[in-house]
């Protein structure tokens, strides 16, 4: 099947943790059980040639399709003030399809 990703745009503050709780669901808003699923997500620059962190993925539960992205402080840290994402779901069949996209927006931390 075909997906066309959804957007979620977000702000996180530079040298902060942040984790994003995701619930994926089919055209008919069922939740999609992952179970057999893994769920990958990258950060990168607009041109793909600089990679700049791994999300961490926690699935939280597979039933209802939910999984929490997270970064490290040590992570952003170093982003620069935009960077871009997406969330792909490999099935056990290893299709691979892109479920969600977007614009990270950084934002300077002052305390630190």
């Amino acid at each position: 099947m075909a997906v066309s990703p959804g957007t979620y745009n977000f702000t996180l503050q530079r040298r902060s943790d942040h984790n994003v709780t995701l619930q994926f669901k089919d055209s008919g808003d069922s939740a999609i059980n992952l179970t057999g699923f893994t769920v990958q997500a990258q950060a990168w620059d607009k041109a793909r040639t600089q990679k700049y962190a791994d999300f961490s993925v926690t699935y939280t539960n597979r039933a209802t399709g939910t999984v929490v992205i997270g970064l490290t402080s040590s992570q952003t840290e170093t982003f620069p003030d935009e960077a871009y994402y997406d969330v792909l779901l490999i099935d056990s069949n290893n299709v691979k399809e892109y479920y969600l996209e977007g614009v990270i927006f950084v934002s300077q931390g002052y305390t630190a």
